[in-house]
């Protein structure tokens, strides 16, 4: 085995685990940020689910592999070029987490590729497919994601005030409520209106079972995120990883066990730092919040995963996040989202930047 080969093995692992540690916070932040449960068991949540959608991805999400393989670089690629790409991208997003800023491991190994990929062969850059394939779906997961939490949100708070109406106008045993005085009183009894919940005839409160049921919908939407963040990045270190293990005598699926078992030791070692970021630095959501986040989250990264489209689970979550916070902005962290809006700018030079260094430092 030679030393690139050597380097190739170990800078995948190392790039898995860098993404374990920054993005398998990002499907369960909002578990811990709501109240559901504790930071720590909502991050060993969030690595199952990933490791589910890690084994899946190889079968599910085969077009995404091709496009890291050969949709953006035509050109035979060498050990050096895979060190390069592979250096690159691990260094940007390595350095993010330890910053607590969540980043795109996507963006940086796009970066990666083109800072290496112009050194090993500049025409061999596809630049037809940039704009298609993956400038558009990046640039577009933010607005999109946010457009879509942002309306469930309305809706969702829409119906919840219709529900509060008319258990306060029937009152607590079906019948009229009684007036109340004007003033703190009256207030007082719509509120408490509003918050009991209505009995049934087994004289349990109606509401604990919708309580049940958000509260299993939002550990289900989660791990629907972790799972379709394991479809959309595993294929992606195993396609750059390909490039020189694969010659070497590893198969795509042992590199896919690789890249599962460090993402789990990322994930578990260093997701605690980005998930409160996530959980709590841009808006103090509650328990719907954080269910409607993570639905908005796991339903477009999957289809982005199975469609070939390299959606970035950082920009989703964060667009849905925001989102679910509806339409009082002052309610957003503003100097959370500048810091987030330089990191992702930043995200593609610098991995294109230390890529290309390393590749002349190589070949």
């Amino acid at each position: 085995m030679s030393l690139f080969t050597v380097l190739v093995f170990v800078l995948v692992a190392a790039l898995a685990a860098v993404n374990g540690s920054n993005d398998v916070p990002k499907g369960v932040a909002t578990l811990a940020g709501a109240g559901v449960t504790k930071y720590r068991t909502a991050i060993i949540w969030g690595t199952v689910t990933t490791l589910a959608g890690c084994v899946c991805s190889l079968a599910l999400a085969d077009k995404m592999t091709k496009l890291f393989s050969k949709g953006i670089i035509t050109a035979e690629p060498t050990d050096a070029f895979a060190v390069a790409v592979l250096a690159g991208a691990a260094s940007w997003v390595g350095l993010a987490t330890l910053l607590r800023l969540p980043v795109s491991t996507t963006h940086a190994l796009i970066g990666g590729l083109l800072g290496a990929g112009l050194l090993l062969a500049s025409d061999s850059i596809a630049w037809s497919a940039v704009p298609q394939k993956l400038v558009i779906p990046l640039l577009t997961s933010v607005g999109v994601a946010y457009g879509i939490s942002l309306l469930l949100a309305l809706a969702f708070r829409r119906v919840g005030k219709r529900a509060a109406t008319g258990a306060a106008a029937t009152g607590p045993g079906g019948g009229t409520a009684p007036a109340t005085q004007s003033g703190t009183g009256g207030a007082e009894s719509v509120a408490v209106l509003e918050a009991e919940s209505v009995s049934t005839s087994a004289g349990e409160p109606a509401m604990e079972a919708p309580s049940r049921v958000l509260t299993g919908a939002h550990w289900v939407t989660s791990g629907a995120t972790g799972f379709a963040r394991g479809l959309n990045d595993t294929p992606k270190i195993v396609a750059i990883g390909a490039f020189a293990l694969v010659p070497a005598g590893m198969t795509t699926w042992q590199i896919m066990l690789l890249v599962a078992g460090a993402m789990a030791v990322g994930s578990l070692t260093g997701g605690m730092r980005v998930a409160r970021r996530l959980g709590e630095g841009v808006v103090r959501m509650n328990h719907k919040e954080g269910f409607l986040a993570n639905l908005t989250t796991a339903t477009l990264v999957g289809l982005g995963a199975g469609y070939g489209l390299p959606m970035s689970t950082t920009h989703t979550s964060t667009g849905a996040i925001a989102g679910s916070a509806g339409a009082n902005l002052s309610r957003l962290s503003g100097k959370t989202l500048r810091h987030f809006l330089i990191a992702w700018l930043v995200t593609p030079p610098f991995a294109a930047g230390v890529a290309a260094l390393v590749f002349l430092a190589a070949r």
